[in-house]
């Protein structure tokens, strides 16, 4: 009777699955930094000419939520799931409460949708890491 020949398994060491977690994190940031910034440009061009302000600022936008995104998926790991929860919920909020204020809305109403925003992203983040550790 023949046996079938068991099948080669290529084994990434730990340091290399880390080395693949963070490059894949870092194109996603870049990738959702170039979304954000193109979509803040765009608010704030408010359907006229481009201008170079209106790019740097959505080139800077873009920029600042690429960084801080990966850095708190770096820094998020070591905190408890309620504290890491609550920081990707800041975050979450503080990014869509600064575009709902750069097309000129009132602070109260970018307050309110950050604060909408935040706690949904609690809610889902929070559940996660509750039904997943």
């Amino acid at each position: 009777m023949a046996h079938a020949a068991p099948a080669f398994r290529f084994r990434r060491s730990r340091r290399s699955r880390a080395a693949s977690s963070a490059v894949r994190w870092a194109g996603l940031a870049l990738l959702l930094g170039v979304v954000y910034g193109l979509w803040a440009g765009l608010i704030r061009r408010d359907g006229g000419p481009l201008t170079a302000g209106s790019a740097l600022f959505g080139v800077l936008a873009g920029l600042v939520f690429a960084v801080l995104m990966y850095a708190l998926h770096r820094a998020a790991p070591s905190l408890p799931r309620e504290p890491r929860a609550m920081a990707w919920a800041a975050f979450a909020g503080i990014s869509f409460g600064f575009l709902v204020s750069a097309g000129g809305a009132s602070v109260v109403r970018s307050t309110v949708f950050g604060l909408v925003a935040a706690a949904s992203v609690f809610a889902v983040t929070f559940y996660r890491y509750y039904t997943t550790e």
